[in-house]
């Protein structure tokens, strides 16, 4: 069956690429033709890119060391992901079912964000299977197999943390105002995307944003950490093209679970209307 090349954006790095936007293309078919219910298709990853995720899997090893929470560590533990090549989403969807009860659904890039929040809901999370370009291994301007994979699931291996991706999912189905859930996206993005924990006297990161980027690992320590604060997070605009200069810390991981599980189960249009604090910033 033949591919269309794919298009990205002018400021992509592979836009001038033809092969790699072919072949980001091709992986992306084997997303667009899967069925929820059928075992989930391997793809055949090159060498070059079998190359990367041990590169940069095996760098982000170290940052995790000294910069993850604790239960992300327990959670890639646990679920142990090859660090030679890149893992088959069958591979981690099977893993993860067995620790937590959590899935992996190919999709064939980004798909809405009412989707992608609703899946969570049923214990799922969509995952791309397309690797970043080559040429900046440490960067991606949209979510990638390292992102989706070394960031959320880890995370999701995570007891705790799973169960605070489904509460999010099931806040978002109860969630219909615009307005409402540009909130709900902002406070997702600044937790379980951004999010930072202090344990240990330091700042540790449990945001798969966060935790699936060299460069987010390198300079988050010079970004403004804010106390929690729910309405300010839901209120304040970011820009996913630079590194985040705010971040948001909780001051212990059983506050964060509590918290924010809290603000996810009691989240809908109505807590929107009662609680929001004014106009983003």
């Amino acid at each position: 069956m033949a591919v269309a090349v794919l298009e990205l954006p002018a400021d992509h790095p592979g836009f001038l690429d033809a092969e790699y936007r072919a072949r980001r293309a091709s992986i992306a078919e084997v997303g667009r033709a899967y069925h929820v219910g059928d075992p989930i298709p391997d793809v055949t990853y090159t060498s070059e890119e079998d190359a990367l995720w041990q590169l940069v899997s095996g760098e982000l090893a170290e940052k995790h060391r000294e910069y993850a929470c604790s239960a992300y560590l327990d959670g890639s533990a646990r679920l142990v992901l090859p660090t030679e090549r890149v893992p088959q989403l069958r591979e981690v969807d099977e893993r993860l079912r067995t620790l937590t009860g959590f899935g992996f659904r190919p999709v064939p890039g980004l798909v809405p964000a009412s989707d992608f929040y609703a899946a969570l809901a049923e214990r799922t999370f969509l995952s791309t299977q397309y690797v970043r370009h080559h040429s900046v291994p440490f960067y991606t301007p949209e979510p990638d197999v390292v992102h989706e994979i070394i960031g959320h699931a880890n995370t999701l291996a995570s007891a705790s943390l799973a169960s605070l991706y489904e509460k999010a999912g099931r806040a978002s189905v109860r969630t219909h105002d615009p307005h409402a859930m540009a909130f709900f996206s902002r406070v997702f993005w600044f937790t379980l995307e951004f999010g930072v924990v202090r344990e240990s006297g330091k700042a540790r990161a449990y945001g798969a944003g966060l935790l699936s980027s060299y460069g987010e690992l390198e300079a988050f320590r010079q970004a403004e950490l804010r106390p929690w604060d729910i309405g300010q997070m839901g209120s304040l605009d970011y820009d996913i093209t630079r590194y985040q200069p705010v971040l948001f810390e909780a001051p212990s991981f059983g506050f964060l679970v509590e918290q924010l599980g809290r603000f996810f189960d009691q989240f809908d249009d109505e807590w929107h209307r009662e609680h929001h604090r004014g106009a983003t910033r």
